[in-house]
């Protein structure tokens, strides 16, 4: 019995905590989008992998000097994730939302849980349970809901083919393999895995970010802008990324990624207390979706052996 308790409660804890990561990336839209004008996008992500890289490097460099060996026997992975991850998602996001709605780009996201139980059956023979398909269905369409606004008619005006919707898709892949393949990352701390992920990170969008400076795109600097790059470069990368990695391995990537669907529930809230726009009875219901789905995934763990210690 108490073996059980307390598997419950780690269980319950460690959504409690992807909740928090939802958070935490919708702020990190809501601020994007608050100083568009200010700060060129390439800009805004390459300061905010340049900032958790700082933030991290004092605690994680004498650990990765301690296991550089590991480091070395699993760089191969090591780049697989980082490109997955930091470079390849934030890149193709950033890049699809200049060519296609938001709606849309919401929608697309939206297939990242059923992406993650496809690839985990497909690469590691994963056996979702019953509830937990039928959760996953139950929080895309929350997400349909707040994306069509609850008039399920614009589902016929609703066009998907660009450029930009692509983009977006291979985003939803990129992070869909990056949940799936955590588990292949290397025995090393992971302030040693994030410090060495978020480096690649910015490195790879360092190029972009000097394109938008030679073509004048510059950083109108303000407290707002300044406070803007801490907040991104800390909560939503640092303290999101460990909890969401920790998360995976308490509760396994196809759990794991269906949080993603609490983004633009956390949007549309943060959205109406930070820049005035309005709450509808659309958001209700497909709130109330959203949360049914991932409440049946979560009694799908019900009977599971107890959880291993995440890292």
């Amino acid at each position: 019995m108490n073996t059980a308790i307390r598997s419950s409660s780690a269980y319950t804890r460690a959504f409690l905590l992807l909740g928090l990561v939802m958070l935490l990336w919708a702020g990190n839209s809501i601020v994007g989008r608050a100083v568009r004008a200010d700060i060129p996008p390439f800009t805004l992500a390459f300061g905010r992998w340049l900032i958790a890289v700082a933030v991290l490097a004092p605690f994680a460099w004498p650990r990765l000097r301690a296991q550089w060996s590991e480091v070395r026997g699993g760089w191969g992975w090591l780049l697989v994730l980082g490109l997955l991850g930091v470079v390849c998602f934030n890149s193709f996001v950033y890049s699809g939302l200049h060519y296609t709605t938001a709606a849309n780009a919401l929608l697309l996201q939206a297939s990242i849980p059923a992406l993650v139980l496809a690839f985990d059956v497909l690469l590691f023979r994963g056996r979702p349970a019953r509830l937990q398909v039928i959760g996953v269905v139950c929080s895309t369409l929350g997400v349909a809901f707040i994306v069509f606004r609850g008039a399920w008619q614009a589902v016929m005006a609703l066009q998907i083919g660009g450029v930009g919707d692509a983009l977006i898709l291979c985003g939803s892949l990129s992070w869909s393999l990056y949940t799936v393949l955590l588990r292949k990352k290397p025995p090393v701390d992971p302030a040693v895995f994030l410090l060495l992920t978020f480096g690649l990170g910015a490195l790879a969008l360092a190029p972009m970010a000097l394109w938008e400076h030679a073509q004048g795109l510059g950083v109108h600097w303000s407290g707002t802008v300044l406070g803007a790059f801490v907040y991104v470069g800390v909560f939503p990368s640092v303290l999101a990324y460990f909890i969401y990695i920790a998360a995976t391995f308490q509760l396994g990537p196809a759990r794991a990624g269906q949080a993603i669907t609490l983004m633009p529930l956390f949007g549309a809230l943060l959205s109406a207390l930070l820049l005035g726009e309005r709450l509808a009875a659309y958001h209700a219901m497909g709130m109330a979706l959203i949360l049914a789905g991932i409440v049946l995934s979560a009694l799908a763990l019900r009977g599971r052996r107890p959880p291993t210690p995440a890292a």
